[in-house]
């Protein structure tokens, strides 16, 4: 009798033991087919923050070629920062900016959204990388007085070091937070950019595979001080 109980709880051990490695077999087959059709979907398997980056992959072999060709803005990292009231604020309209034109809409789109050389200021247009928003001036505003109203204190923080390396050879790590400003090719690939951060390669459009965010710059509270 003991024996026979014996046989029947080593049968019924044995059975668990095989559903269990059945099951996780199945289970494992599932995950692998499941990833590689994420990876088969161009896109799908990007981080959120890395969407915008590839909306601009189509235009990589145009980038390219204009980069090749030597096209692109003199314009350097002095003036970049001159619009922003700090690193990382959205910039100033440096250029007139007619009320009763359709700001709210899509006129500031016709310009930068796709980028260009606008011949009325001889300047190539920034690419805006959240085209998506269309309430331009609720961020961005015009330049009304170069004059404080009222004495202040405020100290503008200093811009984030550029070339930053965890390791020598390494690539540079992302010296900025990327909340609004998450399509690199908008700021780095295209021939509006200034000429200290435009990228070599900007058809290489999966920028966070070689490039690791560094949120100790941009997001250290002691950055934000008056």
């Amino acid at each position: 009798m003991m024996k026979t109980s014996y046989v029947i709880i080593g049968f019924w051990l044995v059975l668990f033991i095989a559903a269990s490695i059945i099951v996780s077999t199945s289970l494992f087959e599932e995950q692998l087919v499941a990833r590689a059709e994420t990876l088969a979907s161009p896109g799908a398997n990007t981080l959120p923050v890395e969407e915008g980056v590839f909306k601009l992959a189509g235009r990589a072999d145009e980038l390219r070629a204009l980069f090749y060709r030597g096209v692109g803005s003199k314009k350097g990292l002095g003036p970049y920062y001159s619009r922003r009231a700090f690193p990382g604020a959205p910039p100033v309209i440096p250029h007139p900016a007619d009320e009763h034109q359709d700001i709210g809409g899509k006129a500031c789109l016709q310009c930068h959204q796709n980028g260009g050389y606008v011949d009325q200021y001889q300047a190539f247009a920034p690419v805006s990388p959240h085209p998506e928003l269309l309430n331009c001036k609720q961020c961005h505003v015009p330049v009304v007085t170069t004059g404080s109203f009222i004495a202040s204190s405020w100290r503008k923080p200093a811009p984030p070091e550029t070339g930053q390396q965890e390791l020598p050879g390494s690539p540079p790590v992302i010296p900025h937070a990327l909340e609004m400003r998450n399509n690199c090719l908008s700021c780095h690939g295209t021939p509006a950019a200034p000429r200290e951060i435009r990228v070599s390669h900007p058809d290489r459009v999966n920028c966070r595979q070689c490039h690791a965010l560094n949120d100790n710059t941009m997001n250290a509270p002691e950055i934000w001080t008056r």
